[in-house]
């Protein structure tokens, strides 16, 4: 990737852009298992647009991301560099994370907060081949009765929520689709 396709995949109206999809993540941990749409950025591949939205909006210079896996090349580097000046970082020092949820395996090498500081853990964000209101069903704050999401898997993100108040959140993209699921949220 040259210099010149750096500049390119940004957002179009980044003040519009970057409030659309903040109000989107903002919705997806306020409702988990919703799903919602993120888009207006169009990042290097193999990154979705709503993981590009996602970093566009959450990242600045003051917060380390530990890009996993087949996400970890340089065009995705310049990509972050350029548009958002986000340091990357080991995952243990990371406030964001972001790869498939094999290449972020295992969840432990990630902060999770400490009990005067729960505030300052990571947040991973998975990209997913499907993200759909079906698979493991949800329950806690923000859902009605029950929610279903489409999760890789239940007993880490079980593991997780036994944690609380420490512990990870997590965002789902796949597409222009993100979905979220905070450290609150009971998974079965």
């Amino acid at each position: 990737m040259d210099a010149a396709e750096n500049l390119q995949g940004g957002f179009a109206d980044p003040a519009r852009d970057a409030a659309r999809a903040f109000r989107a993540i903002m919705e997806a941990m306020a409702r988990p298992g919703t799903i919602q749409t993120a888009s207006g950025a169009t990042p290097p591949a193999p990154l979705s647009p709503a993981a590009g939205a996602a970093l566009l909006t959450l990242c600045d210079s003051d917060t380390p991301l530990y890009l996993a896996g087949a996400v970890d090349r340089s065009e995705v580097r310049s990509w972050i560099a350029f548009h958002t000046g986000a340091p990357i970082c080991q995952a243990g020092q990371a406030m964001f994370a972001l790869g498939t949820w094999q290449a972020l395996a295992p969840l432990s090498v990630y902060p999770a907060g400490t009990p005067d500081y729960p505030d300052r853990s990571a947040t991973l964000i998975v990209e997913l081949p499907v993200l759909s209101p079906e698979g493991a069903v949800l329950t806690g704050p923000g859902i009605r009765k029950e929610a279903q999401l489409s999760l890789p898997e239940t007993a880490a993100f079980q593991a997780n929520r036994d944690l609380f108040p420490l512990g990870l959140d997590f965002l789902f993209t796949c597409g222009d689709r993100i979905a979220a699921l905070p450290r609150t949220t009971r998974v079965r």
